[in-house]
């Protein structure tokens, strides 16, 4: 293991992310709040400790998978615990380890909340936890990468610990370019959602916020009603850009290249947005009856199954009241996920199809046993060690996930309550079922509890490996 350039990675991550520290104090300075002091000499004392770590190259420059997989792990743990400074030194948030969480919970995109009074909250705080769903959203990597990219083979390395799904490649040759193009995309997008948030009648702070959080598919409101309070027009708005964040990002850059044939291969966007047309469909007609009219009902299902499958959190209603039939669709959502190459969490559609594909594969093999038959994606064979990784990925996960269960119920909390709470921050949705339905939050739960929910937010933002290795003793050898 290569420590130097993993410390010298992690300065740089510490410098940017530091950096991003002088808008909330900005934000303080405008609203007339003492707390943008804090996050003036928290930022600039990170940024000063990042470039000293980082002002000089290692002699050594190799970079390996497993360099990759530390600096990435390392730096979303540095992340989160600097990020909760602000947070912990001002007292808005008293207890370090509850800061931690929210600010794990923002920068991992999660959305699961420890607040039981958000609008209590500073406006430097509340931009600042939606904010950190913008950063974590696309991935510090990915930023440091299009701003001040490395040499050899440290970009492939870190892009593939950071980036959500089962492979990532490269948009254009290099990876830089790669990098600024999801960037370009990712801007243009939350401007576009802040401009018509903003003709739909929103101010321009809940629009930066309510978009900054959209882009991410985070879910941090700035009022305790999260989106409820606001027009339905707004709330179709939110709908349609959290499914647009949802989708692979290569679909975007397709669409610019103008390869459409391409573009329309691709299974899994398909199976996403069908997956959420039925959804909508089967919920609207199984809630309208509780409503007052066929159009809010509507509304607020196509907004629940939106927010749900792209793991936004975000809510207009109180979904833990809906008929059982609504309640399960919508687990059976937290557990896919979006898009691989998104911004959204979750298992992923392309392992969730790579798998059904696999499982028909071994029932066709055991019905003609000599034929010779591939698992196919998008029109092209699925390489048998992408297969593999994806099944293994499945059964690693329902480890982590049972075994996080069995942890926190030793805390006080129901059978219901506690699934839905792994698997709310497993797969970084935010809110769950009963005490962490959409009204609630993890106040409750005991200090254990919420390290073993940390872990599981940074667990399930990185695809499991980057955070488990970590723990790994062989890991931390050297060459």
């Amino acid at each position: 293991m290569n420590i130097a350039i993993i410390i010298y990675t992690l300065g740089r991550v510490l410098t940017i992310s530091s950096a991003f520290m002088l808008l909330p104090a900005a934000i303080g300075i405008y609203y007339h709040e003492k707390v943008w002091l804090v996050y003036l000499v928290v930022g600039l004392v990170g940024v000063l400790a990042g470039l000293i770590i980082s002002i000089k190259k290692p002699k050594n420059m190799n970079f390996f998978a497993k360099e990759g997989f530390a600096s990435v792990g390392l730096a979303w743990l540095l992340l989160s615990s600097v990020g909760a400074l602000p947070l912990f030194i001002s007292r808005e948030i008293p207890n370090y380890i509850d800061a931690v969480f929210e600010m794990t919970s923002g920068f991992t995109t999660t959305g699961a909340t420890i607040l039981t009074d958000v609008e209590a909250m500073s406006h430097a705080a509340l931009f600042w936890r939606s904010f950190s769903h913008w950063i974590g959203g696309m991935g510090i990597f990915v930023f440091l990468l299009a701003v001040m990219p490395m040499v050899g083979g440290v970009n492939m390395h870190l892009l593939r610990a950071e980036s959500p799904g089962p492979v990532v490649g490269k948009l254009v040759p290099k990876m830089k370019d790669s990098s600024q193009i999801l960037y370009l995309i990712y801007i243009v997008l939350t401007l576009l959602q802040i401009i018509t948030l903003c003709i739909m009648g929103m101010k321009p702070f809940e629009a930066i916020c309510t978009a900054c959080a959209t882009a991410g598919t985070g879910g941090f409101g700035i009022y305790n009603s999260s989106i409820a309070d606001f027009s339905a027009l707004i709330k179709w708005n939110v709908t349609i850009f959290m499914i647009l964040y949802g989708i692979n990002f290569n679909v975007y850059f397709l669409l610019l290249a103008r390869k459409f044939k391409s573009m329309f291969k691709m299974e899994e966007v398909r199976a996403y947005l069908l997956t959420i047309i039925i959804s909508v469909i089967i919920i609207t007609l199984n809630i309208f009856r509780t409503y007052d009219s066929f159009g809010k009902a509507l509304t607020d299902a196509a907004f629940q199954v939106a927010s749900i499958i792209t793991t936004t959190g975000f809510a207009t209603c109180d979904f833990n009241l809906w008929p059982a039939l609504s309640k399960t669709i919508l687990i059976f959502l937290m557990i896919s996920g979006a898009c691989a190459g998104s911004t959204g969490g979750g298992l992923k559609f392309s392992r969730v199809l790579i798998v059904f594909k696999a499982i028909r594969q071994e029932i066709h093999q055991f019905i003609h046993p000599r034929s010779v038959k591939a698992v196919g994606m998008d029109d092209r064979t699925v390489d048998k060690n992408v297969v593999k990784s994806v099944c293994v990925y499945f059964i690693l996960f329902a480890v982590i996930y049972f075994g996080s269960v069995l942890l926190i119920s030793i805390d006080k909390y129901d059978l219901v309550t506690n699934f839905t709470a792994v698997l709310a921050t497993m797969n970084n949705i935010g809110p769950g079922l009963e005490v962490v339905g959409p009204t609630g939050n993890f106040a409750g739960f005991n200090y254990f509890s919420k390290i073993i929910f940390i872990f599981d937010m940074l667990a399930g933002r990185l695809e499991l490996y980057p955070i488990l290795l970590l723990f790994v003793p062989p890991m931390w050898k050297k060459h």
